[in-house]
């Protein structure tokens, strides 16, 4: 198998499909009128598939982001009320971040306005192409885990 160039045409066009995906991700996060930023809805999801209370250190880990990021992020969504602090049971020295109720109904819409915004990337396609397009995806998703800098 031949190695594509990174710098072709596939490429390119796999890079703009990135920015028109965030470009029209941003726009119906702003039409939903949450009022947050994209990367406030990133820790919001990533908050959402723990189990328990995460610390801002397990927070920064999974985002790949530096702690004082993650700081920043939590201190914006806990003064609109989406997120608190909480202190840890067994170590009072160490602060969890948990959703609040408003945080909740933040992700509902979050994941609406995703849904709605995937809608429209793919309504062009037909129900094949999307098979298809799913099916490379996966593979793509799930390939290689070489990396180069």
């Amino acid at each position: 198998m031949t190695m594509p160039d990174a710098d072709g045409p596939l490429a390119e066009q796999l890079l703009r499909l990135t920015r028109r995906v965030h470009r029209i991700q941003k726009r119906h996060l702003q039409e939903c009128g949450v009022g947050i930023t994209p990367a406030q809805s990133r820790l919001l999801r990533t908050l959402a598939h723990y189990d328990a209370p995460p610390r801002m250190a397990d927070l920064a880990e999974r985002l790949e982001v530096v702690p004082r990021a993650v700081t920043t992020l939590v201190d914006a969504l806990e003064e609109s009320g989406k997120v608190r602090r909480v202190p840890d049971p067994t170590n009072r020295r160490v602060i969890r971040i948990e959703l609040t109720d408003d945080g909740r109904s933040t992700l509902r819409e979050l994941h609406r306005a995703r849904r709605s915004a995937a809608e429209e990337i793919l309504a062009p396609l037909t129900d094949e192409q999307r098979k298809v397009l799913g099916g490379l995806l996966d593979t793509l998703v799930d390939g290689g885990t070489g990396r180069s800098c």
